[in-house]
C-alpha cells in the first residue's frame, strides 16, 4: 500500500461519494474515478476478483451468473466482513450468505429468468487481506440467448458495457482469457473502441496454466503484441474442479506463484505477475487516477454546488400560491412540450433515441414515401375494361357517323376518369399523417400526466388547430385535382400525342436520303 495516509483515503472518499448518489436514488451525472472489468463469460473474472477478497462470494453456473452491476468496495480493516448498501448495518460474516443475497437482489430487479439489469448492487468487503480498491464487475459479453432471455441480450449487456466504459474518468480491466486467440479477445475490442489509445485499459491475462504445450504469452505480457499504456497482468486462477473440490483460495495463490516461478517464459517477470501483484497494481493506479481527476472532479463538484444553492435560494421564499411561479410553471411545460414536438417531427434528436420501431416524423416520411405510392399501386387497372371504355366513348362521341380519326373527347374523357381516381389516395394519405400527429400528441402529453387538466386542454387546443390545417389541405388537394382535370395540355413534352408524332413523320419524309 502507498505510504501516504491522505493518498489511501481518496478510494474510500469516492466511495463515499458513490454510495451517496446510490442511497438518495440521484442521477450520477459526476464521472466518478472507477475500474470497470469486462470480458467474456468463462473468461474468469468471477475468480479474479475473488482472489482478491480470498473468499468464494460470487454467483456461480452456467450462463450468465453476472446479470447487475455489482459494484465491489475492497476497505482493508481489522475485521472480515462484508455489508450490503442496500441492507445498511447488516454484515455478513458468512460469505455463502453474500452469494445467496447477490443472487436474491438481482432477481429481485431482474426476475428469474437470466434477464440483465444496469440498476447496480453495491457491496463492501472489509478484510486484512485486501488493499483499499473498488472495482465494477459488469456481465459477461455472450453472443447467444440462453432460456428467457431476450434475443437481443448481446446488445443489451454491450450497451450496459458501454454506459461505464465510456466514461474518461473510468479506467477499463480487460479480462481475456490466454487460452484463446488474444487477438480476437472480446473484453480487447470493446476497450479499444472507447480507448483506442490503450491509455486507460489494464489488460489481464487468465488461464495461463491451461495453454497448449509449446505455446505461451510472452509477447503479450511483455506488452509486445497489442501493446497497451498500462500494459498486462498475468493471472492464474482455480480450476473448475479446484473450485468443486473447495480448494482454499490462498492455496491456490501459492500454486500460482510456483506456476509462475517454475515455467520458462514467466520465470523472468514473476515479480510482475500473479493475484497479490494485480491489486497492488490497481490500488496503485486508481489512487493515482483519482488524485489526476480530484482539480477536474473538485470543479464539477463546486458546479453542481453551486448550482443547487441557486435552487434552495430560489425556494426559499416559495409560495405554492403564486400566481407568477405558476404562469412561469406553465410556460415552461408549454415550451418543452412545442419543443419536444418539434424534435419528434423533424427528427433533431434527443437525450434518448427510440431503437425499437419508427416514431414522429419518421413514420409521416414513410407515409409518403411507402404507403402512398403503394395506395397508387394499389388502384386496380383492368387493361380490358380500359379499352371497351376507350371504344364506347370514341362511338358514344361518333353517334350515326364513321370517324376516321379519334377524337380528343374522347380522350379526355377516359384522362379525367383516371385523374379523379388519384383524389380518394391522396386523402386518405391525409388521414395518415394526422393519425400520426395524433399520436406523437398522445405521447408527449404523458408527460403532464401530473397535470390532467394541463394536458387536456393542451390537446384539445393542438387538436383543434390541426383539424383546422386538415380541411385546408384537403381543400387544397381537391382544388389541384380539378386544376388537373380542367385542362389536358398535350403540347407537354411529356406526352406522345397525334402532333408530335405527325411532326416526326414529316421531318423523315422530307429529309434527303443518306
Amino acid at each position: 500500500m502507498t505510504t501516504n495516509v491522505g493518498m489511501e483515503q481518496l478510494i474510500p472518499l469516492v466511495n463515499k461519494l458513490q454510495d451517496a448518489f446510490t442511497h438518495l436514488g440521484v442521477s450520477l451525472s459526476l464521472d466518478l474515478p472507477q475500474i470497470a472489468v469486462v470480458g467474456s463469460q468463462s473468461a474468469g473474472k468471477s475468480s479474479v476478483l475473488e482472489n482478491f477478497v480470498g473468499k468464494d462470494f460470487l454467483p456461480r453456473g452456467s450462463g450468465i451468473c453476472t446479470r447487475r452491476p455489482l459494484v465491489l468496495q475492497l476497505m482493508n480493516g481489522n475485521v472480515e466482513y462484508a455489508e450490503f448498501l442496500h441492507q445498511k448495518g447488516r454484515k455478513y460474516t458468512d460469505f455463502d450468505a453474500v452469494r445467496k443475497e447477490i443472487e436474491d437482489e438481482t432477481d429481485r430487479v431482474t426476475g428469474a429468468n437470466k434477464g440483465i439489469s444496469s440498476v447496480p448492487i453495491n457491496l463492501r468487503v472489509h478484510s486484512p487481506h485486501v488493499l483499499n480498491l473498488t472495482l465494477v464487475d459488469l456481465p459477461g459479453m455472450t453472443k447467444v440467448a440462453v432460456g428467457d432471455q431476450p434475443p437481443d441480450i448481446e446488445i443489451q449487456i454491450r450497451d450496459m458495457l458501454m454506459q461505464f466504459i465510456t466514461k474518461e474518468n473510468c479506467l477499463i480491466l480487460a479480462v481475456s482469457p490466454a487460452n484463446t486467440d488474444l487477438a480476437n479477445s472480446d473484453a480487447l475490442k470493446i476497450a479499444k473502441e472507447v480507448d483506442p489509445q490503450g491509455l486507460r485499459t489494464i489488460g489481464v491475462i487468465t488461464k495461463l496454466d491451461l495453454m497448449d504445450d509449446g505455446t505461451d504469452a510472452k509477447d503479450i505480457l511483455e506488452n509486445r503484441l497489442l501493446p497497451l499504456r498500462r500494459g498486462y497482468i498475468g493471472v492464474v486462477n482455480r480450476s473448475q474442479r479446484d473450485i468443486e473440490g473447495k480448494k482454499d483460495i490462498h492455496a491456490a495463490l501459492q500454486s500460482e506463484r510456483k506456476f509462475f516461478l517454475g515455467h520458462p517464459s514467466y520465470r523472468q517477470m514473476a515479480e510482475r505477475m500473479g493475484t497479490p501483484y494485480l491489486q497492488k497494481s490497481l490500488n496503485q493506479q486508481l489512487t493515482n487516477h483519482i488524485r489526476d481527476s480530484l482539480p477536474g472532479l473538485r470543479d464539477k463538484l463546486q458546479k453542481q454546488l453551486n448550482s443547487f444553492e441557486k435552487d434552495v435560494a430560489e425556494y426559499k421564499n416559495f409560495r405554492p400560491d403564486d400566481p407568477a411561479r405558476k404562469t412561469k410553471a406553465m410556460l415552461q411545460m408549454i415550451q418543452a412540450f412545442s419543443n419536444d414536438f418539434t424534435n419528434a417531427i423533424e427528427g433533431s434528436g434527443g437525450d434518448v433515441v427510440n431503437t425499437a420501431e419508427l416514431s414522429g416524423g419518421a413514420r409521416i416520411n414513410r407515409i409518403f414515401h411507402e404507403r402512398f405510392p403503394l395506395e397508387l399501386v394499389k388502384m386496380e387497372l383492368d387493361e380490358k375494361e380500359l379499352r371497351r371504355e376507350i371504344s364506347y366513348a370514341i362511338r358514344n362521341i361518333h353517334a350515326i357517323r364513321v370517324g376516321l380519326f379519334t377524337p380528343d373527347l374522347a380522350f379526355e374523357a377516359i384522362c379525367k376518369k383516371q385523374i379523379g381516381r388519384l383524389k380518394e389516395p391522396s386523402l386518405k394519405c391525409i388521414d395518415m399523417v394526422i393519425g400520426e400527429l395524433g399520436k406523437v400528441i398522445q405521447m408527449l402529453g404523458e408527460k403532464m400526466a401530473r397535470y390532467p387538466r394541463l394536458r387536456e386542454e393542451i390537446e384539445r387546443i393542438i387538436g383543434t388547430h390541426i383539424h383546422d390545417c386538415e380541411q385546408r389541405c384537403k381543400e387544397q388537394v381537391i382544388l389541384l385535382n380539378a386544376v388537373q382535370l380542367a385542362y389536358m395540355n398535350t403540347n407537354h413534352e411529356d406526352f406522345i400525342g397525334f402532333a408530335k408524332q405527325s411532326a416526326r413523320a414529316t421531318c423523315a419524309f422530307t429529309s434527303p436520303a443518306s
